[in-house]
């Protein structure tokens, strides 16, 4: 499970460091794609798997579950740790959540998100995310 808030740097080659803490989870090979919010989700391979096993359920002839799927395949991008625990973010993902110099990866349950540090600020500053009215609304989804 991934959990906690860590500020790293982008280099110029594109590549970025991953906390140690969240290497041992994700495990040497990972997939990387466009997320929601404009993030990228970082899946281990088995989390992956079961993403996509998700997204094969989906019906083919309902047109808003084609674009879902290809959202998250079309960015996808097999990803690795080189020895130093550094990845490299495709240069369309990077543009894609705006990710410039300076990130925040966080840990949400199953998977890691990468944003712009910027951008995540400015969605926690967002006056409309009110974690209570949010919480009353999951909670009369059972959750």
């Amino acid at each position: 499970m991934f959990f906690g808030e860590y500020e790293h740097n982008i280099d110029d080659k594109g590549r970025l460091i991953i906390p140690s803490k969240f290497r041992e989870c994700l495990g040497g090979q990972f997939v990387l794609t466009k997320g929601l919010d404009c993030c990228l989700f970082v899946f281990s391979m088995e989390e992956w798997a079961n993403f996509e096993g998700k997204l094969k359920t989906l019906p083919v002839s309902d047109k808003d579950a084609r674009a879902f799927t290809r959202f998250f395949f079309a960015g996808a991008a097999d990803c690795e740790l080189d020895r130093q625990g550094r990845a490299s973010i495709p240069g369309a993902l990077r543009k894609y959540a705006k990710i410039s110099k300076e990130v925040t990866i966080i840990g949400v349950s199953n998977r890691l998100e990468i944003w712009d540090s910027q951008v995540w600020a400015t969605y926690n500053d967002d006056e409309d995310l009110n974690y209570e009215d949010i919480a009353n609304n999951m909670a009369m989804l059972g959750i």
